[in-house]
């Protein structure tokens, strides 16, 4: 009986392996049935989107949910083909993100599959050659499975996982799913983008109707600009939008034009030419894109003025180098998308549209000009064919009479009244020669003249200041007071813009019957009592020498207030 009572158990331990084994298969069909289950879940769950933002994040979820793993992120590789443009992640914290720093570029292992874009499977992270270490505040990582994303032959980006739960290793399995999953991702970004693509077509074209109209309506110059910005940042989803024009005379273009991030601060800015992005697409009358504006060491002139922000683009304003009459700048916030070929072609477009905007704009004010002109030349003709001579023959009329007035008094008021008419007919006279004088025979009037030096002083202060000009300034200021005027406000804005650290200037030029006076007022840090006063010295001299004055003031809201004035029958004081 002991011999037979183990055999006979022999066959119930073969059952009870077989009965596990079986089990075991069973559990594993069930779960590939389960992950199959899944993977056909997340694929038709990728696919039902059509917002390409919305695409990846739903990929980069389904990966990290297939294979278990407690990070993943998708690298969307930019337009060099060598450095990654956008980094979504699952399971890090906004917290631990902000904490990390910048998102990756594509160096290290991230790289490594940007160079080999084939499957890579790692038990250890560090181990690799292409490793060299997390940045600070970086979670420990180990284990490491990276997949490249393809759309029509085209990586796109890659997949990458880290670290299951539990502590397994990626197995092979895991590579065939993600695998898999890879490919059901490529065609949802295809269709993605070209859904994007059809809907983005169709906001341009209706932009393009909108801005037309604008056009042809006869809309101000600087309104249909802003339609223009405005329009081109809402479809490219830019967080910032700009126009510069170019500062006459100087290698330096000026904001005209800002809405979005800082774009109040944004306005009126001086930048130069040499390097900013804006300049570059200026000087070569061509498109210029960045990845990350901020950080981007090629343009680096001026000051700090563009953090927070990341891929970006300028775009001429019109057709050649030679042509260009501004530029238009978007940019995105920073781990946004890089601007892309498909969205510079209608940006081209609508720059031609704004080019053409302010072409008719020149045009129309050359017409302003020429009609004010030919006004300008009828009404001179007409006070001096009609209102000259009546006035003369009323007083050759008083004249005659003045001497059949026996009453004292009333001979004397006739005579005066003859003395005003002659008073008037030279007010007349001088009016009728300001009309019809032309710059290039007299030279720059006096308005040009001023208009010019506020203009010019924009680059030294970083802002247009603000100018208003009252009276007969080009006819009743004498040509050396007209000087002195002009070299007066030229030391002005120049002592503003070495001292005053303004960031508001006004200008007002107002000529009276009898002077012309100069205020400049800043809101700037005054002018302090014990400092250097040369420039105010060589202001005084010159009013002085015009028989004039300086008055230095404060306005009640800070900064400074200088008045200078200067008596039209010019002549030293006595």
């Amino acid at each position: 009986m002991g011999v037979e009572e183990p055999l006979s158990r022999m066959p119930q331990m073969r059952l009870d392996e077989l009965l596990e084994e079986l089990q075991a298969r069973i559990n594993a069909a069930r779960g590939t049935r389960d992950r199959v289950h899944s993977l056909l879940e997340a694929v038709v769950s990728v696919g039902r989107e059509l917002d390409l933002s919305q695409v990846l994040r739903r990929i980069v979820e389904a990966a990290a949910l297939l294979v278990d793993a407690q990070y993943a992120a998708l690298g969307v590789i930019g337009p060099d083909g060598r450095t990654l443009s956008q980094f979504l992640t699952v399971g890090l914290t906004e917290e631990e993100i902000a904490e990390i720093g910048p998102l990756p570029a594509g160096h290290g292992i991230l790289g490594e599959l940007i160079r080999n874009p084939e499957p890579l499977r790692l038990t250890d992270l560090g181990a690799h050659e292409a490793s060299y270490g997390f940045p600070a505040h970086h979670p420990p990582m180990r284990t490491f499975l990276g997949v490249p994303i393809r759309v029509r032959d085209e990586v796109f980006g890659n997949l990458y996982l880290t670290d299951k739960h539990g502590g397994a290793d990626f197995d092979a399995e895991d590579e065939s799913v993600i695998s898999t999953l890879s490919v059901a991702a490529g065609v949802a970004i295809d269709n993605a983008r070209l859904y994007e693509a059809s809907q983005r077509q169709q906001r341009w074209l209706r932009a393009s109707a909108e801005i037309t109209n604008s056009l042809l309506s006869g809309s101000p110059r600087l309104a249909v600009l802003e339609l223009i910005a405005r329009r081109a940042q809402e479809i490219t989803g830019a967080a910032l939008a700009d126009v510069s024009v170019p500062v006459t005379g100087t290698d330096d273009l000026v904001v005209e034009l800002a809405i979005g991030v800082d774009g109040e601060t944004r306005r009126g800015l001086v930048v130069p030419v040499e390097g900013t992005l804006s300049g570059a697409a200026y000087q070569d009358g061509t498109p210029v894109t960045t990845a990350g504006l901020a950080g981007d060491d090629r343009y680096t002139a001026g000051p700090r003025r563009f953090d927070g922000l990341g891929p970006a683009v300028a775009v001429p304003l019109g057709t050649a180098a030679k042509d260009t009459r501004g530029v238009l700048l978007l940019a995105r916030h920073q781990g946004g998308p890089v601007f892309t070929e498909a969205e510079l072609e209608p940006l081209l477009a609508f720059a031609g549209q704004a080019a053409l905007a302010l072409e008719l704009a020149e045009r129309r004010s050359d017409a302003e000009q020429l009609a004010l002109l030919e006004d300008r030349d009828r009404i001179a003709r007409d006070l001096h064919d009609l209102a000259i001579q009546r006035l003369f023959a009323t007083g050759m009329t008083l004249q005659s009479a003045a001497r059949l007035v026996q009453h004292e008094g009333a001979a004397e008021r006739v005579s005066r009244a003859v003395g005003d008419l002659d008073e008037t007919i030279k007010i007349i006279r001088s009016t009728i020669f300001g009309l019809r004088a032309r710059e290039e025979d007299t030279g720059p009037s006096l308005r040009a003249r001023v208009a010019r030096t506020v203009g010019e002083a924009a680059t030294a202060l970083g802002f247009p200041p603000r100018l208003s000009m009252e009276g007969l300034l080009d006819t009743d200021v004498p040509p050396q007071v007209a000087d002195h005027v002009a070299a007066a406000l030229t030391e002005m804005l120049s002592n503003v813009a070495r001292h005053a650290h303004a960031t508001r200037v006004e200008v007002a030029l107002h000529a009276t019957s009898d002077e012309v006076v100069l205020t400049v007022t800043d809101n700037g840090r005054g002018i302090p009592a014990d400092g250097r006063r040369s420039g105010l010295g060589n202001l005084e001299e010159r009013a002085r020498g015009v028989g004039g004055t300086l008055e230095i003031g404060r306005p009640d809201g800070g900064g400074s207030r200088l008045v200078w004035r200067a008596p039209l029958s010019s002549g030293p004081a006595g």
